[in-house]
């Protein structure tokens, strides 16, 4: 039994460089052989000097020739591998494949290497010896592409056609390198499969930059995916930030260096009456100002606060703005600083509706000063403006005069008709005395059916003027109650500083000893505290009325 002779693989382009070569040292002989052949007149020097170089040529290329057949008479010499099949034992194939850069090699049906060129020590540090009959993918592929490998060799082999892909060859001293792989099946002349042809290419370098590349890549998008976090982040902040200004109260105004609107909150507008739906953003602040101009009662003065806030570049201090309609509002403003705290990124204002809280704290006020049921002064009131009447008085020499007043008659009314009927006389008296009160003149309810007036810079004939009229004007009331009329009238004391006390308690109290010695009288009267003057002798024997 003799295997059936092996179908020749064409010859490889290398093949044909070498035949070509091989041509052209065989016709470099010709030039030796007619020298011979020639007269001696062309036999000059030069002509000896061209004979020679063309002998060293032709032995070079006989050489060169000469090495090339014992290399192939080697391989063709070599053992099968076992029996391996004819048909992979190319001489053409093997004498191109010697030659080659990349790994060039024979595999058998069984993944055992049968033959493979110089390169594949180069690339994989194994020595050929290694290599012989040793099983290619577990011994030359990276552990990680074996098995991808066995399966894309046992596809081949079923369909019998061509295969490219690549893997990593692994180093026997460690480290892999990347190769492209392009795999042709080897059949005998009579179609069977008997192996296959491998060419591998370096391409580690390409996998490199791919993977530089790649990493480039990735990165970018590892940068545009953070850049987009973060800007959505910025976003969110930016809608969550708009949205908690909005339900402030307060007017919120945000401008550049260059005095353009950047961000104003829904307050804002609505305090100085510019429409939601009209943005502002951009607008410059000679223009806004020209749009609440016909709001404020005094335009040239916030103007020229905030042109000075604006020269002075330091925060401002509250400013109240006052409106046509009554309503106040305080400014405030500060310079927003950049980020490295070298110039600022704009200027924020800050406006705050207080007329409410005005209104509260006159309310405020009013209840600690004035008498619910009347609306007079209290008494917390009564002893403020006493201490301060008394200092102003004696800092100026000018005295201060007191009419303390208690009603006659006013018991009996509770006591029949009820504190409601009370009340009403209270609030009517209080009202009509008032209406007799100068400007100058205060008037207050102490408690109860007490009142009081303070005057200052006073006379005793004016204070005894004062209380004529108080007392006739309390005495011409009549009260509808029940199927009668009723009426009260008062006692007062006068007391008149410095002469009765230049002090609050003397002088309240000797008001007090002068009201109860009128009440003494018999009501309806008013008397003086005791005095040196004879003036307020005689007004404390005045009679009422």
């Amino acid at each position: 039994m003799h295997p059936s002779p092996a179908r020749r693989l064409p010859p490889s382009p290398r093949s044909r460089r070498l035949s070509r070569q091989g041509g052209v040292c065989l016709a470099m002989a010709a030039p030796a052989a007619w020298a011979g052949a020639l007269p001696e007149v062309f036999m000059s020097p030069l002509v000896t000097v061209g004979a020679g170089l063309a002998t060293l040529g032709l032995l070079a290329g006989a050489g060169y020739i000469l090495q090339l057949r014992q290399r192939l008479a080697r391989l063709e010499a070599r053992p099968a591998g076992g029996g391996a099949p004819a048909g992979l034992h190319d001489r053409q194939f093997r004498l191109a494949a010697a030659a080659g850069h990349g790994i060039e090699g024979l595999i058998g049906l069984d993944g055992r290497l049968i033959w493979a060129n110089p390169a594949v020590e180069r690339v994989t540090g194994h020595e050929a010896a290694t290599l012989e009959a040793a099983d290619f993918v577990e011994l030359l592929v990276c552990e990680r592409d074996r098995a991808f490998c066995r399966q894309r060799l046992r596809a081949l082999v079923e369909r019998g056609a061509p295969d490219d892909f690549e893997l990593r060859i692994q180093h026997h001293g460690g480290g892999v390198r990347w190769m492209a792989c392009h795999w042709q099946p080897v059949r005998e002349e009579d179609g069977r499969l008997v192996g296959l042809r491998v060419a591998m290419e370096d391409i580690q370098a390409r996998k490199e930059a791919e993977y530089a590349q790649l990493e480039t890549v990735a990165a970018l998008r590892r940068a545009q995916a953070l850049s987009e976090h973060y800007l959505r982040r910025s976003n969110e902040e930016r809608q969550r930030l708009s949205a908690l200004l909005d339900v402030v109260k307060a007017g919120i105004l945000f401008m550049d260096p260059d005095h353009r609107v950047v961000y104003c909150n829904r307050a804002f507008h609505e305090i100085w009456g510019v429409p939601v739906s009209k943005t502002l953003v951009g607008v410059r602040d000679v223009v806004l100002q020209r749009m609440v101009v016909d709001l404020l009662a005094e335009p040239d003065v916030f103007f020229r606060h905030l042109q000075d806030v604006v020269d002075s570049r330091r925060p401002s201090e509250a400013m109240e703005v006052r409106f046509k309609d009554g309503r106040i509002l305080t400014s405030s403003s500060c310079l927003v600083p950049a980020p490295e705290g070298l110039r600022s990124i704009g200027r924020i204002w800050v406006f705050e509706d207080i007329t409410a809280q005005r209104e509260a704290a006159k309310q405020l006020q009013q209840m600690a000063e004035r008498d619910p049921l009347t609306n007079l002064y209290n008494r917390r009131r009564f002893h403020e403006e006493l201490v301060r009447m008394l200092a102003d008085g004696q800092r100026r020499g000018e005295g201060v005069g007191l009419l303390a007043i208690d009603l006659d008659g006013f018991k009996p009314i509770n006591d029949r008709f009820g504190h409601q009927a009370g009340d009403e006389v209270l609030v009517r008296l209080a009202a009509e005395v008032g209406a007799v009160v100068r400007r100058n003149e205060m008037f207050f309810r102490l408690g109860g059916d007490e009142f009081a007036i303070l005057v200052p810079f006073a006379t005793a004939l004016q204070l005894a003027e004062l209380a004529r009229r108080v007392a006739a004007c309390i005495a011409g009331q009549r009260f509808a109650f029940g199927d009668g009329e009723v009426g009260v009238t008062a006692s007062i004391g006068i007391a008149f500083s410095p002469q009765q006390g230049g002090d609050p308690e003397t002088l309240v109290a000797a008001a007090d000893r002068a009201m109860y010695v009128a009440k003494g009288l018999g009501g309806n009267s008013w008397a003086f505290a005791p005095a040196e003057s004879a003036a307020g002798q005689l007004a404390a024997d005045a009679p009422a009325g």
